[in-house]
């Protein structure tokens, strides 16, 4: 049954899919039902994060042995990828200990170096999956009175091979492909849908008489803002995507006069690079970067190598803490992110970026993000 939630993009009515992830909750709720009830599910049902209810015919619900396997059938909508028709498969089993395990079978990438969703050695079955995949099993277990505990082993039969066409094997997560997925929900967008909606919004921003603006990523960045008390600061927040360069284009043409850029570094550490459009087939050189500045601090060969060698930019500041370099390779880098930003905005408004990690938090700010954020500050009170 084919997820029936469409999007307007470029003109075009597209159908919305979901993901991995919701696929990994639907398989094991279907065979917690089948393990526990005794019968198997026509349809399984859940609420995604981002509020919209998905339902699945399984492909398959039977018992082997003592364990229950459901599969539901991965569905891209109209915004096909590598996994796009894909098996996910749930294999659930009582277990001794109360509590849901999860953990991830054949087919499941495990994470081989640090810095990822996940630590190293874990399935790469990221945070929100594996919440969504205990909720719906303790959904299950509640509906048929059951207290005892269960292990929940995601499995995808084809995703060795499907890991072959994604990034993972560049992340260090080896072995299969990643469950993911935020709001559960795949968005089609074509390219020029969504850099035509970064300008709608910028544009009704300014429209409502907003002199200055928030641009950030995506959801991180807006997560960040709201924590941090930064929404507040009376600028509307625009969300960009990868679209950077694009973005203060266009606030140029509006002609706002403060723009702030606030994400995270592994999109932003892109910027000391010049590299404007942050995804990651067009470019990906932040450990590059990285390596670079701390080169130029003063690190060591071995700290380099660790540095081009590490998965994803938290990874990297681990190594640079490790060295005591985190600091001066982050001034350093964020003086770049700066160069090229004034460089774009071309004299039409002042800009500044801030960097943030889910886990280390605020990283830095650049000198006129500072300034920005200060006279903003003062004019609230």
């Amino acid at each position: 049954m084919p997820f029936e939630h469409y999007i307007q993009s470029g003109g075009k009515r597209l159908r919305c899919g979901y993901t991995t992830g919701t696929c990994a909750a639907l398989a094991a709720a279907g065979a917690a039902r089948l393990l526990l009830g005794g019968r198997a599910p026509e349809s399984v049902t859940l609420t995604t994060p981002g509020g919209l209810p998905v339902t699945a015919a399984p492909r398959y619900c039977r018992m082997a042995g003592e364990t229950a396997c459901c599969a539901v059938e991965k569905d891209g909508g109209d915004d096909i990828d590598a996994t796009h028709g894909a098996l996910i498969e749930a294999r659930v089993e009582r277990a001794a200990q109360p509590g849901v395990v999860i953990d991830g079978g054949p087919g499941v990438g495990r994470v081989t170096k640090p810095g990822l969703d996940q630590p190293v050695g874990a399935a790469a079955i990221n945070r929100v999956p594996r919440r969504m995949i205990e909720q719906a099993v303790r959904a299950v277990c509640d509906a048929l009175n059951w207290d005892g505990g269960l292990r929940v082993t995601i499995c995808v039969p084809e995703g060795a091979a499907l890991a072959k066409k994604t990034f993972n094997p560049q992340l260090g997560i080896e072995g299969g492909i990643s469950i993911l997925g935020t709001s559960g929900i795949v968005e089609p967008m074509s390219m020029q849908a969504l850099i035509d909606t970064v300008a709608l919004s910028l544009r009704q921003a300014r429209a409502q008489g907003a002199a200055r603006v928030l641009l950030t990523p995506g959801n991180y960045g807006v997560d960040f803002l709201r924590e941090q008390g930064l929404d507040a600061a009376g600028a509307p927040v625009v969300k960009c995507s990868n679209f950077i360069g694009d973005a203060l284009d266009e606030a140029a043409a509006l002609g706002f006069a403060d723009v702030l850029l606030v994400g995270h570094i592994g999109k932003l550490a892109k910027l000391a690079g010049g590299v404007m459009n942050t995804h990651s087939r067009y470019a990906d050189c932040r450990t590059e970067l990285l390596c670079a500045h701390a080169a130029v601090c003063g690190a060591s060969q071995k700290t380099c190598a660790a540095l081009l060698d590490a998965a994803t930019t938290d990874a990297c500041i681990a190594l640079l803490d490790e060295a005591g370099l985190r600091a001066p390779v982050l001034d350093s880098l964020l003086r770049a992110v700066e160069r090229h930003l004034v460089r774009r905005a071309a004299g039409a408004y002042r800009v500044g970026a801030v960097l943030f990690s889910n886990e280390y938090g605020l990283l830095g700010r650049t000198a006129s993000a500072a300034e920005m954020l200060a006279e903003w500050k003062g004019k609230k009170q």
